[in-house]
């Protein structure tokens, strides 16, 4: 991988990070109430928790991705530190899941730390451009 490639990898990072964060909220919140509107238009077999799952499997490895490189850069252990919270919660609630947490119990740690993943994406972008770390800079891109 080039550097120039490398580079591109860091900039999308926390922009992807936060895109799955919202994405496992939109489909935690909104999917089983659209499936239930277009119930009789529709006749569709969608695995929830598999669903979940794959949105886990691949916001975890881009998260720690981000906040990683972030951290390499700008050393602030609370936005990383923030970050992994969020996704052991994350985890936890795919892991227990709706039989031991029950549906309001795996909703909203889903919510909870969907937000504290989206937000420390967000903290962790906004500090590098502040730093003018080249991770973030699309000039060093092109």
């Amino acid at each position: 991988m080039s550097l120039n490639d490398h580079m591109n990898v860091k900039f999308m990072s926390d922009k992807l990070a936060i895109s799955l964060s919202l994405i496992c909220v939109a489909h935690c919140f909104f999917v089983p109430s659209f499936l239930i509107l277009s119930s009789g238009f529709i006749s569709l077999s969608l695995d929830n928790e598999m669903v979940h799952k794959l949105i886990l499997i691949l916001a975890v490895p881009i998260s720690l991705f981000a906040l990683i490189s972030g951290h390499s850069n700008h050393k602030n252990y609370t936005i990383f530190l923030n970050g992994a919270a969020g996704l052991i919660l994350l985890v936890l609630a795919a892991v227990l899941g709706e039989s031991f947490l029950g549906e309001f119990g795996e909703k909203t740690l889903t919510l909870v730390g969907s937000l504290i993943v989206a937000t420390s994406h967000y903290k962790n972008y906004k500090i590098c451009k502040n730093i003018d770390c080249e991770c973030h800079d699309i000039k060093s891109i092109n």
